[in-house]
């Protein structure tokens, strides 16, 4: 009999979302730092961004509501940077910084505590 991982609340994970290292190691995770950051017009979520992952990058990311684009600047965060390009209200997206989210559905960016250099492999 196989043993069923349970999760915190006690519920049963199913291992039907695991996926294997080799899926895994195709995800490009960098560090990327923030050069620049502003509003999208017409959005109170969404925030643009311009990232140094070692090059310029631009990001959209749903967390206007969260935090005001002048704190944003300077930081390094965590990045999905080979995912396909996509339009958010119009705007390219050429990455997805990575993001916790509480029970009220506020996020929270993954900033790093100490510097290290833009376009570093996250391990």
């Amino acid at each position: 009999m196989e043993a069923t991982p349970v999760g915190r609340e006690g519920k049963e994970n199913s291992t039907d979302n695991y996926i294997s290292i080799e899926e895994f190691a195709k995800v490009e995770l960098k560090i990327g730092r923030i050069i620049a950051a502003e509003r999208v017009d017409k959005s109170d979520k969404l925030i643009r961004l311009e990232v140094d992952i070692g090059e310029e990058r631009q990001i959209v990311a749903g967390i206007g509501k969260a935090y005001d684009p002048e704190y944003l600047v300077g930081k390094e965060i965590v990045v999905v940077a080979n995912l396909k390009p996509a339009k958010l209200m119009g705007v390219e997206s050429r990455g997805m910084l990575l993001a916790a989210s509480d029970e009220d559905g506020k996020p929270s960016i993954l900033i790093l505590d100490r510097q290290v250099k833009p376009g570093t492999r996250v391990k």
